[in-house]
């Protein structure tokens, strides 16, 4: 079940980003980014951040004993909503749990009247480029740097993000 995530929901989320992201456990899925990176992905205080901003939701995807098994962050940016921490727990990765994760983002943005969806995913990342590609998001030539702010983690070397964004089409 997706729903929205409270304040309350920091600790379980806090612990999820980083199994998935970060450190051994992050392993066991296809999403880690322990070879690129050290330190945490994410914080309970930057998770609470990001649920004060009125014009950001986090979504939590909930298994049937109501624990926390992924998340997705959305901000609507003008027209275009962002898509960032797309996360699932890395013994469910590759059950279709990321799909959904996408196509409510799909619907979140049909439904705030949003013409894309954008998202900055890391350069090296190639499977995961791919993965999203084959979702309908390409690649606009832009890149980003990657934070220099330890918060974010610590680079094992230099990393930059690529742009990909998927127009949506209202129905």
């Amino acid at each position: 079940m997706i729903s929205k995530a409270s304040i309350k929901d920091c600790h379980d989320l806090e612990k999820l980003v980083n199994s998935a992201y970060r450190g051994e456990s992050s392993k066991q899925g296809w999403t880690t980014e322990a070879d690129l990176l050290g330190g945490v992905r994410t914080t309970k205080a930057s998770l609470q951040k990001l649920l004060e901003d009125p014009a950001s939701v986090i979504m939590k995807y909930t298994d049937d004993n109501q624990q926390i098994q992924g998340c997705i962050y959305l901000q609507i940016k003008k027209e275009k909503l962002y898509l960032g921490m797309l996360t699932v727990s890395p013994s469910l990765q590759d059950k279709g749990v990321g799909k959904q994760m996408l196509f409510f983002a799909e619907t979140y943005a049909k439904e705030n009247k949003c013409t894309a969806i954008t998202m900055t995913v890391i350069y090296s990342r190639t499977e995961l480029i791919s993965w999203y590609a084959r979702h309908g998001y390409q690649p606009t030539g832009e890149t980003e740097p990657f934070p220099t702010d330890p918060a974010f983690g610590l680079p094992k070397q230099p990393l930059h993000f690529i742009v990909m964004e998927k127009p949506i089409i209202s129905s």
